[in-house]
């Protein structure tokens, strides 16, 4: 069981800096075809940080692990707000200024009330996992349009801070983007594998594990990116990933999971799809009443957090 948990801590390892890798790589490309960063920290940087939950979630549905996918995408928005969130407004209350976040968070709630719709019949198939995907396409493109024309200076100015600056050459970006690739693939890899022989060896379902250890493990870049955000003071950014992170986890990877192969679910209980809507609604009065999050908010999520998640294991 030990031989588990090192080659899940060395996948998670592999997942972060392929996340990280990409990330930059794509960011510097952005930069020097001259998108400003604001667009490049609202699509790049977002798609970039879900990276790890879209190759995990893809293995998995071609693996037939459908429940190991759909636990992925659920146990990660919750991973998203309750400890991404929670930890960062302890470390610094985060004051809202970007106004389109006050209807993103509508958004975010919207699309992940999809799901307990979606999993009516335990499967979400491929042609409904194309219609997630367009989804997310017309969000990002509504999204940077509205942006462009109500970011504040200071918004623009947290964003530029906030996206990795231009690589000396293209030939570097690419290099970061292919080596990117090539360590999430291969820790993907590892992490579904061993993932489902802990599960076997906890006599715990692959539904657990996508919720918790998956879940949490693929979240780690956008915790990193979250915690560095809150540091600098760019609240921004910090509740914005979380937001961004939850509408990609629904539309992008339940959607390109489904089209790679019908995402079958049977394990997966409607009680954790609701505790995820939970916490997706708790965050709408958040942001709407005083526009920030308190560090006594931020303790409330954490400690909602710890005790869906002790709930789930075998005692």
């Amino acid at each position: 069981m030990t031989e588990y948990w090192i080659w899940i801590c060395f996948s998670l390892a592999l997942l972060y800096y392929g996340a990280e890798g990409l990330v930059r790589g794509s960011s510097s490309l952005a930069l020097r075809f001259g998108i400003t960063p604001l667009v490049v920290g609202l699509t790049v940087v977002a798609m970039g940080t879900s990276a790890p939950e879209v190759l995990v979630s893809v293995k998995a549905a071609l693996s037939g692990q459908g429940d190991l996918a759909v636990g992925n995408v659920i146990g990660s928005n919750i991973f998203n707000i309750g400890a991404i969130l929670g930890l960062t407004a302890l470390i610094a209350p985060m004051r809202v200024q970007l106004q389109l976040l006050k209807f993103d968070a509508p958004i975010m709630l919207g699309v992940c009330c999809l799901t307990p719709l979606l999993l009516l019949d335990h499967t979400i198939r491929r042609w409904e996992g194309a219609l997630l995907f367009s989804g997310i396409i017309l969000y990002l493109a509504v999204n940077v349009w509205v942006a462009r024309r109500t970011a504040s200076p200071e918004v623009n100015s947290e964003y530029a801070e906030g996206v990795p600056p231009r690589s000396r050459s293209a030939a570097l970006d690419f290099a970061f983007i292919l080596g990117g690739l090539g360590l999430l693939v291969f820790g993907a890899r590892l992490l579904t594998d061993n993932a489902i022989l802990l599960a076997r060896a906890y006599g715990v379902t692959e539904a657990v594990i996508g919720l918790t250890i998956v879940a949490a493990g693929t979240s780690v870049p956008e915790l990193a990116a979250s915690l560095v955000a809150a540091l600098r003071k760019e609240s921004d950014i910090a509740i914005g990933n979380v937001i961004g992170s939850n509408i990609f986890n629904v539309l992008s990877i339940l959607g390109i999971g489904a089209i790679a192969a019908p995402l079958a679910a049977s394990q997966i209980r409607m009680a954790d799809i609701f505790i995820m809507l939970g916490f997706c609604a708790a965050l709408i009065p958040i942001l709407w009443t005083g526009l920030r999050v308190s560090r006594l908010e931020g303790a409330l999520l954490f400690t909602a957090f710890l005790g869906y998640m002790t709930s789930l294991w075998p005692k």
